[in-house]
């Protein structure tokens, strides 16, 4: 599996190459739909340093208590993948993109893609503003 659009997911959450990554409160068979992550290294907690955190929510109270530990997770370049069902899915939530928007902006994190992951799910993807991130250091 791993395509619902013809990209392999793993590559439109930029799960590629060397990455670390971890899923937060994946949706059953999410594995699956995942599909091929190659040489990536799925890491099966929040410790620090995540390249890409994938975050499924239903619901807006619980993704603002956990947002900072996801944050914290995150290498100041990685991105954190907020996913949250899609209005015809029929799954009850109070979250949509406007609503992610409203609640992580001011966290000083951007949103700079959008990815279909399934037929239920969709995706915004989160990173650090530049402006935010720590110095360059060789």
């Amino acid at each position: 599996m791993g395509e619902y659009s013809g990209t392999p997911l793993a590559k439109k959450l930029g799960i590629v190459g060397d990455v670390v990554f971890t899923v937060v409160h994946p949706p059953a068979g999410f594995a699956d739909t995942l599909g091929d992550y190659g040489e990536a290294v799925w890491q099966r907690n929040l410790m620090s340093p995540i390249d890409v955190v994938v975050a499924f929510f239903t619901e807006r109270a619980k993704l603002r208590a956990e947002w900072s530990a996801l944050t914290e997770a995150a290498r100041p370049a990685g991105g954190v993948w907020v996913a949250w069902p899609k209005q015809a899915s029929g799954v009850a939530t109070d979250i949509t993109e406007d609503v992610l928007r409203a609640l992580l902006l001011p966290s000083g994190w951007v949103d700079n893609k959008v990815c279909a992951i399934d037929s239920t799910w969709s995706g915004l993807r989160f990173v650090l503003r530049k402006e935010n991130r720590p110095p360059w250091k060789r």
